[in-house]
């Protein structure tokens, strides 16, 4: 059985032209005819995305029956997002646009395009009215890496998406100008570049539960953005002396930790080959068993 949410996610971003390769792909697997219609409504009123991975869509329609198979689903606990405490276990790298000449307009763009509901922002309030608040976004937060500071992108958070601390005080009286403020994003106007933004952890997406909405320090601020400002200042940094000196880069654990990440054992099932999924190995044959013997070998050469 196809997991149907994993589906979707992966349609969300491809847009129609894998929802076509799938089709095409997958027209005798009644998993999928089954979702078809559903996963179509999906992709309604959605912008188009232009395609720079036909290569990576084409294998994905191909491996779908395996890829979004319920299967791939073990009992591993989810690995969540948060803003520092797996900075080790990847490299976090400033955005890469700060390592090249992107106009502006350019990455205005590429914001709207990109961006959606449920994604976190940080922003500072320049503005506060008996309606809400506005703040100029600075960063995205969570992983994700944009250079969007100097892009001068204001959003409003309407006075109902700010939470009541009584039902007797003024939301609005605990906020001030120049407060740093962590968001998401629920509603988004692409054409005329408008954003809303909540306050209300209820709208969050699953898995960003244990994100802090609301007013941030500097400390709180994610890992890339701070990078962003280091690399900012100099000019002598180059993308690959930064990824060199990030200590997630050559992090043993970091297959581990992406596994996690995806909620997928490394186990059961094998591999994404068909010729492999109905053999049987041993546990000494396993990667994570492999790794152990390497390295047990070398720390005895050493």
């Amino acid at each position: 059985m196809m997991d149907r949410d994993l589906l979707h996610q992966s349609l969300g971003y491809h847009g129609p032209n894998l929802l076509s390769l799938l089709r095409c792909e997958q027209y005798e697997n009644p998993d999928f005819q089954n979702l078809a219609e559903e996963t179509a409504r999906v992709l309604q009123n959605r912008k188009e995305r232009r395609c720079e991975s036909f290569e990576l869509q084409h294998f994905i329609a191909r491996k779908a029956d395996l890829l979004f198979s319920s299967s791939w689903k073990t009992n591993l606990p989810p690995v969540h997002e948060t803003t520092e405490e797996t900075e080790d276990y990847y490299a976090i790298m400033p955005p890469v646009e700060l390592f090249m000449d992107v106009p502006d307009k350019i990455r205005r763009e590429l914001f709207f395009r990109d961006t959606e509901r449920g994604d976190i922002v940080v922003g500072r309030i320049t503005s506060i009215r008996e309606f809400g608040f506005f703040m100029t976004l600075i960063c995205l937060g969570g992983s994700l890496g944009r250079d969007i500071e100097h892009l001068e992108i204001s959003v409003l958070c309407p006075l109902r998406d700010v939470p009541s601390h009584s039902s007797h005080d003024d939301p609005l009286s605990y906020y001030q100008v120049g407060d740093l403020i962590q968001a998401v994003i629920k509603d988004i106007d692409r054409y005329h570049e408008k954003i809303t933004v909540s306050l209300q952890t209820s709208i969050l997406p699953s898995h960003f539960y244990s994100v802090k909405l609301g007013v941030i320090c500097s400390e709180d601020l994610p890992a890339h953005y701070r990078k962003g400002i280091l690399v900012a200042s100099s000019t002598a940094e180059t993308y690959n002396k930064v990824l060199q000196h990030t200590l997630g880069f050559s992090n043993p654990s970091t297959v581990e930790f992406l596994l996690g990440k995806l909620i997928v054992s490394e186990v059961d099932p094998p591999s994404l080959m068909r010729g492999l999924q109905s053999k049987h190995f041993l546990g000494e044959d396993y990667a994570t068993v492999i790794r152990k013997k390497q390295s047990a070998s070398w720390a005895l050469k050493w």
